[in-house]
């Protein structure tokens, strides 16, 4: 009984407790058992208009919370783009930086350079973040269509972030690229020293084994030495003569005169000479000697200005003003360049200090008439006048002589003291102890009575005391 009476309170408070919880429904539940009371329709009118009260006050709310936003978005937005802009700005001056680092080549503010233009990448692609996520890329629904559909912005915007250190990745992978041929390049040297050096060993003869040894010095050198000027000397007379029987061959090929211009070859090199000048039309040169009258022309016009450490293409003092540091640069450059192919590094870098020295050279050696006679047009003289470096077999047969030169170049201002160069003037009396002849007489020795008909090489007194003869064409006393 007592259970019964405690389950029936349950009940009671239960049913109190939804009457209490939906009054509205049981009022409308007991006006319909009332056979729908007339004030039905009043009471639900009026409930109506409470609620489109309460609504119209809920859009008042939110159109004054609305103005404000908008205010505030947009401020955020003009504050955004201020930020755009600097970034910009601060991009293009380390961009210019980078570009003026190029020329003079100047690595440590070519690093620090391109550090700052990557930075500044890095903040543009955060900023362009930014405003994706601040609602400037699209409205609400587009976002989340975005989202359902996997989230393909983010992915674009973390392609945009990574994209400067890809470009960063490409330049490293060039840069590999070269010091693994500076590499491949020494390996080679290397062992051609290791099997000169093995094979001298065995030979008997000293001429051959002093040759031998000044191409090991020549691979192995870390520090400028008077053997390393030598043996890089015979590299240029090498180069040079190279180039010579190639630009001979196209003159024949091309159905010159080759005497002709030989005389006119003689001709400049008198005018030239302070001691000596002729007005004699006839050659002093026979025809199978032409070549050496070529390489004259070549050595001269390619050795001019060797005496300046720009070869006179500015009026840098570097040597004068700061002397040992200016021999460890260019002892350094020369390691560096010494075993690059110069078509690559042209490629890389074509208005360096080389490459304006390989444009002035070609320019004075290959007169634009010449150029046109060999090859049918302007082409090669085009393009270095432009600042550009041909690929021609022409143009790279140049450039083995240039390179020469110019390591040449960089090794005397290297040593200390620095060697001092002589060339013979046309006339002079053949001195065996400074001058070479050319032209090879029988029995090994030059027959008393010959002069110096024109220079072909200079030559260089060294700080050690050894001198590298000058090469010279002789003729008879007349």
């Amino acid at each position: 009984m007592t259970r019964k009476v405690s389950n029936f309170s349950d009940l009671i408070q239960r049913v109190t407790a939804s009457c209490l919880l939906h009054p509205l429904a049981t009022a409308a539940a007991a006006v319909k058992e009332d056979d729908n009371s007339p004030y039905e329709s009043e009471d639900n009118r009026n409930d109506s208009e409470e609620e489109e009260n309460e609504n119209d006050d809920e859009y008042e709310d939110e159109e004054r919370l609305v103005g404000p936003l908008k205010a505030f978005k947009v401020k955020q937005m003009e504050a955004l783009m201020e930020q755009v802009f600097e970034t910009v700005s601060s991009m293009k001056r380390a961009y210019v930086r980078l570009q003026e680092a190029h020329s003079p080549w100047d690595p440590e503010r070519m690093r620090s350079a391109d550090v700052a233009v990557v930075s500044e990448l890095r903040k543009l692609a955060v900023l362009r973040e930014r405003f994706r996520r601040s609602g400037g890329g699209g409205d609400d629904d587009g976002r989340r269509k975005g989202r359902r559909r996997g989230g393909g912005g983010g992915v674009a915007s973390v392609r945009e972030v990574v994209a400067p250190y890809e470009a960063v990745v490409e330049e490293l992978k060039k840069e590999v690229k070269v010091k693994d041929m500076e590499v491949k390049n020494l390996r080679e040297k290397l062992d051609s020293a290791v099997a000169l050096t093995t094979n001298g060993s065995a030979e008997k003869k000293p001429g051959r084994s002093l040759s031998k040894r000044k191409l090991g010095i020549q691979a192995m050198a870390a520090v400028p030495t008077p053997e390393l000027f030598e043996a890089t000397m015979v590299q240029v007379r090498e180069a040079s003569k190279s180039f010579t029987s190639l630009l001979l061959s196209l003159m024949h090929n091309a159905h010159w005169d080759i005497t002709a211009a030989v005389r006119s070859i003689e001709a400049a090199t008198a005018s030239t000479d302070k001691f000596h000048n002729t007005s004699s039309t006839t050659s002093i040169v026979s025809a199978h000697h032409a070549k050496y009258a070529l390489d004259s022309y070549i050595s001269r016009k390619i050795f001019q200005g060797f005496d300046h450490e720009t070869f006179y293409m500015d009026g840098s003092l570097s040597s004068l003003l700061n002397p040992d540091q200016f021999r460890r640069d260019c002892f350094t450059q020369y390691r560096d360049m010494k075993s690059m192919d110069p078509t690559e590094l042209l490629g890389i870098l074509p208005t360096c200090h080389f490459g304006k020295f390989c444009s002035k050279k070609y320019l004075a050696i290959v007169h634009p008439k010449m150029e046109e006679s060999l090859f049918g047009n302007l082409e090669q003289h085009n393009h270095v006048q432009a600042g550009n470096h041909p690929r021609s077999e022409f143009y790279n047969e140049f450039l083995g002589v240039a390179k020469a030169v110019w390591l040449l170049h960089l090794l005397a201002f290297s040593l200390n003291p620095a060697p001092s160069q002589f060339e013979a003037s046309r006339g002079a009396e053949f001195h065996p102890q400074y001058m070479d002849s050319v032209v090879k007489f029988s029995g090994g020795r030059v027959p008393a009575g010959q002069v110096v008909g024109f220079p072909v090489s200079p030559g260089f007194k060294l700080g050690n005391g050894s001198v590298i003869k000058a090469r010279v064409y002789l003729i008879a006393r007349t």
